[in-house]
């Protein structure tokens, strides 16, 4: 193409639709990544503040434990295993709605969605991956809270 159009022709082939049709698809995955990203973040904030929230509201029943001896590790298993749970079933409904608009969309264009089994587990691990390192410093807090000052706490 490059050697015809030397010669003074005009030409045009597949391959100068294929490159801004390439461009173009680069600059949606760079938009709805940033969407995904700002949209995880913004949920992860939504997780460490509801655990927050959860001991705010459950500091006398912590003060209690502690005085009773439960060990700090207790504790923090506990808020671990609350964060993580949460995001679990969060991102199994989340999968269950991806699932079925997959669905939607392919039947609409015509052609045969594809789940494969590591994506669908990677789906599943990774929301509870973000239950876990956001659920850290709230679990870590309250692990870490004085049972006297806890028991004052009205």
């Amino acid at each position: 193409q490059k050697a015809i159009e030397d010669m003074g022709f005009s030409t045009w082939s597949l391959d100068s639709i294929r490159e801004p049709m390439e461009e173009q698809a680069k600059q949606q995955q760079l938009i709805l990544g940033g969407l995904g990203a700002i949209s995880l973040f913004v949920a992860a904030l939504g997780i460490a503040n509801t655990m927050i929230m959860s001991i705010y509201e459950r500091t006398r029943e912590i003060g209690i434990r502690k005085s009773l001896g439960a060990k700090t590790n207790a504790i923090l298993l506990q808020f671990l295993t609350e964060s993580t749970i949460i995001t679990l079933i969060g991102g199994l409904i989340g999968l269950v709605f991806g699932v079925i608009g997959a669905y939607i969309f392919c039947t609409i264009g015509g052609f045969p969605p594809v789940f494969t089994p590591i994506s669908i587990i990677g789906t599943v691990l990774f929301s509870a991956g973000v239950g876990i390192i956001f659920g850290v410093y709230p679990a870590k807090k309250a692990a870490q809270m004085s049972p006297i000052e806890a028991l004052r706490h009205d």
